[in-house]
């Protein structure tokens, strides 16, 4: 696999988890206590690197073909599960994600909290709020860099791109001091669902014996396709929502001209 796909493809996908990491440190921090933040998010960090050193290597020992299927598999499903939310939200069936308004609810939330200090932090609530946000977006970091970078034989350069993800969200947020709004996060998690997608059948056929044509130079099919077919379905979810609403209105219209 080219290394120029791999690290886009982690980079997106962390920018995407990254982004909603912030949002909940920086409601906490700001709402409440920057030092039991920080703390909950050490602490996190901590966890995360210890996972990674226990499940990284030990995955890189199970059968390549095992790993292709399972992975893939895994990978479609999560992938799937993206690209079904973004479709949704693409066509108006599902409320687009708004990072604005998760701000104001976690601040919301933080106000309204009761505090208290515990084991050594001043600020349980801060603590275990950021810790419970970083560890668990961490956690779909650590997912995509472990698959993505295994299954390519390269877990340094998918490393290389979660580490930038990460770098420029934390960067720009500090820089801005505010959730970022402004990142297209809706048709990143759309592409992220079909690399993800792409990425999961294909490695996923490769560990059920199949042998694609041209090797990885398949994926420069596979993904466009997939691509058109979530865009078909918005489409069709679009112009289906459009007759539903002209027929919900007919009626109404008929009793006035009359």
């Amino acid at each position: 696999m080219n290394a120029l796909p791999l690290v886009l493809t982690v980079f997106v996908a962390c920018v995407v988890e990254a982004v909603e990491a912030l949002t909940i440190v920086l409601a906490v921090g700001i709402t409440r206590e920057w030092r039991s933040t920080f703390q909950g998010m050490a602490a996190a960090l901590v966890a995360l690197a210890v996972i990674t050193a226990a499940v990284g290597p030990a995955i890189s020992y199970l059968p390549l073909t095992a790993l292709r299927l399972v992975v893939g598999a895994v990978l479609a499903v999560f992938g799937l599960q993206w690209l079904r939310k973004a479709v949704l939200r693409a066509s108006g069936y599902k409320a687009l994600h708004d990072e604005a308004s998760a701000y104001l609810r976690e601040v919301t939330a933080a106000k309204v909290a009761a505090g208290g200090s515990r084991r050594g932090v001043s600020d349980w609530y801060s603590f275990t709020l950021s810790f419970k946000g970083v560890l668990l977006e961490g956690l779909e970091v650590v997912f995509i860099v472990i698959t993505f970078g295994d299954n390519a034989h390269d877990i340094g350069v998918a490393a290389l791109g979660a580490a930038s993800a990460v770098i420029v969200v934390v960067l720009t947020g500090i820089v801005v001091k505010a959730p970022l709004t402004k990142v297209p996060e809706n048709w990143m998690k759309f592409a992220v669902g079909v690399m993800l997608t792409s990425f999961g059948t294909f490695w996923g056929a490769e560990g059920a014996g199949a042998r694609w044509p041209e090797g990885d130079a398949a994926l420069l099919v596979l993904v466009p396709v997939i691509a058109l077919v979530a865009a078909g379905c918005v489409w069709w979810l679009r112009s289906r929502k459009a007759r539903q609403a002209a027929a919900a209105s007919a009626p109404a219209s008929e009793v006035i001209s009359s």
